[in-house]
């Protein structure tokens, strides 16, 4: 396994920043006006099908690299899918209070110091879903699954291990290659996101164990958008 320092970490942040400022700033807006339908639909498969399938694959590809197969002592191993321990689940219950009582804070402040905030970026944007529109929810299952494992999978189980080995602050590496490659979910989010961004990379370093990414992102992210899709929040 070869080492991938900062220069690999920046490079990689926005070559995937930019694919996706594509995806979300051209194409799905262009798809949602030529078919009148909701940017979020296109949002789930767009980014499903074009950004996060593709993670999945193109980080089997650096593992066959490797010389490595998709086994269970690849996954245990070299990806750190470990059992969960004790200290694993608590590690992540703290981490899960931290991110959304920081996150919370933080949407506060950013209504104080300005007007119409929205942390809904344009090309996720649609209404909250009536009964002649839970259909969407389907959609968004799949898309959900492959969001969580593909970023999980890539950033932590993939590409924080090779960060390591460049020294013990890969996780600061991970944390600021996987904020660049979010930055096309405009300011407002981006400052919301920073908590998981920041506590999610270093959890998972610091227990060795990318189960908790994969609990921390799927616990905040899917009841985040159940609440949103129902007019929660």
């Amino acid at each position: 396994m070869k080492s991938f320092g900062w220069i690999n970490s920046l490079v990689l942040g926005v070559i995937l920043s930019a694919i996706l400022f594509l995806q979300t700033h051209l194409l799905i807006p262009f798809l949602s006006n030529t078919t009148n339908l909701e940017p979020v639909i296109f949002w789930f498969i767009v980014a499903g099908l074009g950004m996060f399938l593709p993670m999945i694959l193109y980080g089997i590809y650096i593992l066959k690299n490797e010389g490595l197969e998709l086994s269970k002592n690849t996954f245990k191993s070299r990806l750190r899918f470990s059992k969960m321990t004790k200290q694993d689940w608590l590690v992540t219950l703290y981490s899960f209070i931290a991110i959304g009582f920081l996150s919370f804070v933080f949407m506060e402040l950013l209504k104080l110091f300005f007007n119409n905030v929205s942390h809904q970026p344009s090309f996720m944007y649609f209404e909250p879903l009536t009964p002649d529109r839970y259909w969407i929810l389907l959609l968004w299952l799949p898309y959900w699954l492959l969001n969580i494992l593909g970023e999980e999978f890539f950033w932590r189980g993939v590409i924080l291990p090779k960060q390591n080995i460049s020294g013990k602050f890969g996780w600061v590496m991970n944390s600021v290659a996987w904020g660049l490659f979010h930055l096309s979910f405009g300011f407002n989010l981006m400052i919301t996101l920073l908590p998981i961004l920041i506590i999610l990379p270093f959890a998972v370093n610091r227990q060795k164990n990318s189960w908790i990414g994969v609990i921390l992102h799927a616990g905040l992210n899917g009841p985040s958008f159940l609440a949103i899709s129902f007019g929660l929040i």
